[in-house]
């Protein structure tokens, strides 16, 4: 299994999903990927032992976090998948984690993770999706904004169609969406931006909200580098890379307006952010090396 995720315990599903492999892998024949790949994917399921695994990184969420969570627990309650919430402090200082810690005593469902010191929204997000057990790992942001029950329409549509990534999408058009008009203006140019710059046939990259299929993950987050807000683009970058081509875009609900604003910094960073993952996919071919070192086939030549 690739380095970067830890395999989980076995499980009494794991005869089913060898199986299923072993089915799948017959069906395709040599199918898309290597075959070295395609038996890494198919042990990376069967060392799940949980339907589900959410992260959900936050920094000096405030009053927030508390009840954000305690949707999130409920709609996966109610969702009837085995799964774990992985809470991840990205160095936080407002008391939050002690907050959190407080609220939730004796969830076993529920883990949570504090980094020392404030690294970037990616770095809280790798570190997370690491740690899980899930045959679909993903994250939903905690600030509220998104309704935590997406959780469980996204949990219905992978059981359906397996996708290599689900992700919510603001473009859909059965979204419920209302942000600011400048909001929306940046949206637009920087997935024009998307487009131009990497062939992504993605309509928003950004949105708070992914699952990614196991097998998907385990080939990717090891070649991952950013560790601010342009990791959700990197995962598709890298994923499409590599051959994984079935993003599901799905639609998506806020419950109010945006409460941050967009800065020019913030703007100038993820520029920044994008402009390095060109130049590590374009000139470098970064992501095409094998993660334990060296020059590795590349499987599935996506361009």
């Amino acid at each position: 299994m690739a380095a970067g995720l830890e395999p989980a315990t076995g499980g009494p599903g794991r005869r089913r999903w060898l199986s299923w492999g072993r089915r799948r892998a017959a069906r395709r024949g040599t199918g898309d990927l290597p075959a070295e790949l395609e038996e890494r994917a198919y042990l990376a399921l069967a060392e799940a032992d949980l339907d589900l695994t959410v992260v959900v990184p936050y920094y000096n969420p405030g009053k927030l976090l508390v009840p954000t969570m305690e949707r999130i627990l409920e709609a996966l309650d109610s969702s009837g998948a085995s799964y774990e919430v992985i809470a991840v402090s990205d160095g936080s200082t407002d008391g939050s984690d002690q907050e959190l810690e407080a609220a939730f005593p004796g969830r076993s469902e529920l883990t949570r993770v504090v980094l020392a010191r404030n690294q970037g929204k990616g770095a809280a997000l790798r570190l997370g999706l690491a740690r899980g057990r899930g045959r679909y790992l993903g994250f939903i942001d905690a600030d509220g904004d998104l309704d935590p029950l997406l959780l469980r329409s996204f949990q219905v549509m992978v059981t359906l169609y397996s996708p290599d990534i689900i992700l919510g999408s603001k473009r859909h058009p059965l979204s419920e969406v209302d942000y600011p008009l400048l909001r929306r203006v940046y949206s637009w140019g920087y997935q024009q931006l998307v487009r131009a710059g990497f062939r992504l046939n993605i309509r928003d990259t950004q949105t708070g909200i992914k699952l990614v299929r196991r097998d998907v993950l385990a080939a990717v987050l090891p070649r991952m580098l950013e560790k601010r807000f342009a990791f959700d683009l990197e995962l598709f970058v890298i994923a499409r890379r590599l051959g994984y081509k079935r993003f599901l875009e799905a639609p998506i609900r806020l419950r109010h307006q945006f409460t941050s604003t967009v800065s020019w910094r913030s703007v100038y960073r993820s520029l920044l952010d994008t402009a390095a993952i060109f130049y590590r996919l374009r000139i470098l071919h970064y992501y095409d090396r094998d993660p334990a070192g060296g020059r590795g086939d590349r499987p599935g030549r996506a361009r």
